[in-house]
C-alpha cells in the first residue's frame, strides 16, 4: 500500500516490525529516555487503578488504552513543550483531553510532571477536592472542561486558530479523543474547520480501543477506515501502534515537517492494556477493579524497569503572553430619539466600534454574519473574525477556544440555531468561559420565513446556564450599553437582538448596569405594571397611549437585563400599582421573561399575568403574527382592561 511520509497502515506497522534498514539506529540516550516514557505509562496506569479504587468510582480500562499516548505527549521530547509550574501560561503548549472519562490518568500524568502532590490524587471524585470525576478548569492545569463527549476538539480547534491567526504564535494543541465519540457530529464540524484553515499547530490523538461503554464502537478496531475519513477530511495521518512509544515518538517527531495541514495521530489500542484478563473485554467500561486490582497491578509492576522513572518536561519555546484587558468605552451611539434602528444592526455597529478600541473582540460567525449584522466588525476587521460556515456546534467550541486564549469573541447566530449547540453552551459554562453569545431573529416578529427561524426558547435556554448574563435591549442605545457591558463583564453573556426597527427612545448619555432594568413610564395613579423588551416594550408604550386616552394609565418597564433581573424595581413597581404585573413577551411562556419575573416577585404577593406566544406559530408579517398570537399593542389594551375592571 502506498505510504506518505510516515503515514502507515496497520498492515505497514506490521510488516515494518523486522524492518530496519530504513531506520536511523538510535542514541543510547534516546533509548533510555522511551524506556522511561514506558515506565512512566505504567505508572501511570497503576496510579489510575488506585485513584479509582480509593473513589470507588472511574474508568480505568480507559486510562490504559491511553498511557503511552499520553507520557509520550507529556514527557518526550518530541510532545508538548510546556512548564508544569505555570500551566496556564500562553507560553505553553495545550493539551485538551476530549474524552474526559479518562481524567484520572490525565491528573497522574500533571502529578509526574511535579505539579499535583502524588497523595492528593487519592483524593478523586471527592466532594472538597477539585480532581473531579471528568476534568474542569477549577483546575488550573485544565482550559476547558470535557466528559460530554465530541466537544474537546471544538474547542481545541479554536485555540489553535487563535495562536496561529490572532497570536501569530509557535504554539501547538495537543487534542486526545476516544473513538467511540467520533459517532459525534460536531468532532467531524471541527475536522472540516481544522482542514479549511489549515491547522497544522493542532495534533489529534484518536485512542481506537475499540469498545464503548455498552457495546463495541460501530468501526470496532478498523483503523484504515479511520485514515480514509481522517485523509478525506484533509489531515495529514499517522497510523500507530498506541501502546508502542517509540512508533508515537516518530510519528511526533515525523509530524513537525508537516505544514498547512492539521495533524492526526491513529493510535490502535487496547481498553485496558495489562489488565489481563480483563483487557479487551467488557463489562469493565467505568468500574474500578477493586479486590481484583492485585494480580493486575503485580503484572504491570514486572514490566517497570524504574520505579522512580521521571522526565523534566521540555521548556517550552514560544513568547506567547497573555493579553491585557482595559476597559472598553461605551462608543457613541449616533442614533438620536424618535430614530428608528433594528437592535441586531445596532449591535453590529457597536461591536465594530469595540473592535476599533481592542483588537482582542472578535467576531465568531457561522454563516449569518450579513443578518445578525456581525458583518460591520469582519468588514472593518477581517483579522478579528473566524467564519465557521454552517457548523453551530464548532462556532460556539471554537468561540470557547478564542476565549481561552484572552479574546473576548462575539459569538452570534439567530437565537433559535443556539438550541443545536445548548450542549456546548452547557460545558462553557462548566469551562468557565468567557464568550458573548448574541441571538438575533427572535420571535414571531421577524415575520415570513416561519417558525423554523423564530427564537422562541433562547431565552429559556440562556436563564438555565449558570452565571450567564441575560440582556434583551428595546433599542439602539441600550443594545449599545449591552453590547459594551458583555465585552468588559468575565464570563458568558446572552444578548437577544431583534429584526424589526424600533424607536429610539434613550439619550445616548443613559446609563446601564447589569441586573438593572428602567421605568420608562409611571404616573402617581397607575394601575398596573407593564413589562416588556424588545419588539413587545413597543408595544406595550404604544398600549400605554391609548390606554391613558381610556383614562387608565399604566407603569411600563423595559426589562433590559433579564438575568440577574431587577428584583427591587419590579417589586416597587408592582406595590405602587395594584400588585399586579402584566409581562409581554415574545417568546414562549415556558422560561421567559413571565417566569424570570415571577421567580423575582413570588414571595411578595404579586399577581403577575403573561402574554406570550402560546403555540406553534407560522409565516405571515411581523404585524399579523404580533396580533394573531396576541403580543401586540390591541392585546395589550384588552388585557389591561381586563385585569383592571
Amino acid at each position: 500500500m502506498e505510504t506518505r511520509g510516515t503515514k502507515r497502515t496497520a498492515e505497514v506497522i506490521e510488516d515494518s516490525k523486522n524492518d530496519t534498514s530504513n531506520k536511523r539506529q538510535k542514541t543510547s540516550e534516546e533509548n533510555e529516555t522511551e524506556v522511561k516514557v514506558q515506565d512512566i505509562a505504567h505508572l501511570m496506569r497503576i496510579d489510575s487503578i488506585n485513584m479509582t479504587n480509593a473513589s470507588g468510582s472511574g474508568h480505568p480500562t480507559s486510562c490504559s488504552s491511553m498511557a503511552e499516548l499520553l507520557s509520550t505527549v507529556f514527557f518526550h521530547p518530541s510532545g508538548m513543550k510546556f512548564n508544569p509550574h505555570t500551566p496556564r501560561g500562553f507560553e505553553n503548549d495545550k493539551f485538551v483531553l476530549s474524552k474526559g472519562h479518562a481524567a484520572p490518568i490525565l491528573y497522574s500524568a500533571w502529578s509526574h510532571a511535579g505539579h499535583v502532590p502524588k497523595e492528593e490524587l487519592m483524593n478523586l471524585r471527592k466532594i472538597d477536592n477539585d480532581l473531579e470525576g471528568h476534568p474542569t478548569p477549577r483546575l488550573d492545569f485544565i482550559d476547558v472542561a470535557t466528559g460530554s463527549l465530541g466537544q474537546g476538539l471544538n474547542a481545541g480547534v479554536g485555540m489553535a486558530y487563535s495562536m496561529k491567526y490572532f497570536e501569530k504564535v509557535s504554539n501547538k494543541v495537543f487534542c486526545l479523543l476516544g473513538d467511540g465519540e467520533m459517532a459525534e457530529g460536531s468532532n467531524w464540524e471541527a475536522m472540516n474547520f481544522a482542514s479549511f484553515y489549515k491547522l497544522d499547530n493542532l495534533v489529534t490523538i484518536l485512542d481506537i480501543n475499540r469498545l464503548g461503554q455498552s457495546d463495541e464502537t460501530s468501526l470496532g478496531h478498523s483503523v484504515d477506515v479511520y485514515e480514509k475519513r481522517f485523509d478525506a477530511f484533509g489531515f495529514h495521518t499517522f497510523v500507530v501502534d498506541g501502546h508502542s512509544v517509540s512508533e508515537i515518538v516518530k510519528a511526533l517527531e515525523d509530524s513537525k515537517n508537516i505544514t498547512d495541514k492539521p495533524i492526526a495521530i491513529l493510535a490502535k489500542t487496547i481498553k485496558g492494556k495489562y489488565f489481563l484478563e480483563k483487557a479487551d473485554k467488557q463489562p469493565w467500561h467505568g468500574k474500578p477493579l477493586g479486590g481484583e486490582s492485585s494480580p493486575v497491578v503485580e503484572n504491570i509492576e514486572k514490566m517497570i524497569q524504574d520505579k522512580n522513572a521521571s522526565i523534566i518536561p521540555q521548556t517550552p519555546e514560544s513568547e506567547a503572553k497573555e493579553p491585557e484587558h482595559t476597559e472598553l468605552a461605551v462608543p457613541e451611539c449616533k442614533y438620536n430619539v424618535g430614530d428608528f434602528v433594528a437592535t441586531r444592526k445596532a449591535f453590529g455597529e457597536c461591536a465594530k466600534l469595540l473592535g476599533d478600541q481592542s483588537n482582542l473582540v472578535v467576531g465568531v460567525d457561522a454563516d449569518v454574519k450579513n443578518s445578525t449584522m456581525l458583518q460591520f466588525l469582519k468588514d472593518a476587521h477581517p483579522d478579528q473574525f473566524i467564519d465557521c460556515f454552517i457548523a453551530e456546534q464548532n462556532m460556539v467550541g471554537a468561540a470557547i477556544g478564542a476565549g481561552v486564549r484572552g479574546r473576548i469573541p462575539f459569538c452570534s447566530t439567530f437565537a433559535t440555531f443556539f438550541t443545536r449547540a445548548f450542549d456546548h453552551i452547557r460545558m462553557g459554562a462548566i469551562s468557565q468561559c468567557n464568550v458573548k453569545f448574541v441571538g438575533s431573529h427572535c420571535g414571531v416578529s421577524i415575520g415570513a420565513d416561519g417558525p423554523s427561524q423564530m427564537g422562541l426558547e433562547d431565552i429559556a435556554m440562556f436563564r438555565t446556564v449558570p452565571n450567564c448574563v441575560v440582556f434583551y435591549p428595546s433599542d439602539s442605545v441600550s443594545t449599545f450599553h449591552a453590547t459594551t457591558l458583555a465585552a468588559n463583564h468575565k464570563g458568558m453573556v446572552f444578548i437577544r437582538t431583534g429584526r424589526p426597527e424600533a424607536k429610539t427612545i434613550y439619550k445616548n448619555d443613559e446609563e446601564f448596569k447589569i441586573g438593572q432594568s428602567k421605568v420608562t413610564l409611571s404616573s402617581e395613579d397607575d394601575k398596573i405594571t407593564l413589562v416588556g423588551a424588545g419588539v413587545t416594550f413597543t408595544a406595550a408604550s404604544e398600549a400605554a397611549e391609548k390606554l391613558k386616552e381610556a383614562g387608565t394609565n399604566v407603569r411600563i418597564i423595559d426589562l433590559f437585563c433579564v438575568k440577574p433581573i431587577d428584583k427591587e424595581t419590579l417589586v416597587k413597581s408592582a406595590q405602587e400599582t395594584n400588585n399586579t404585573i402584566l409581562v409581554i413577551e415574545d417568546h414562549y411562556p415556558e422560561g421567559g421573561l413571565f417566569e424570570a419575573v415571577c421567580s423575582a416577585v413570588a414571595s411578595e404577593g404579586v399577581k403577575v399575568h403573561s402574554l406570550a406566544v402560546n403555540d406553534v406559530p407560522r409565516s405571515g408579517k411581523p404585524k399579523e403574527l404580533l396580533a394573531k398570537y396576541k403580543i401586540d399593542c390591541d392585546a395589550v389594551v384588552e388585557k389591561v382592561k381586563e385585569l383592571t375592571s
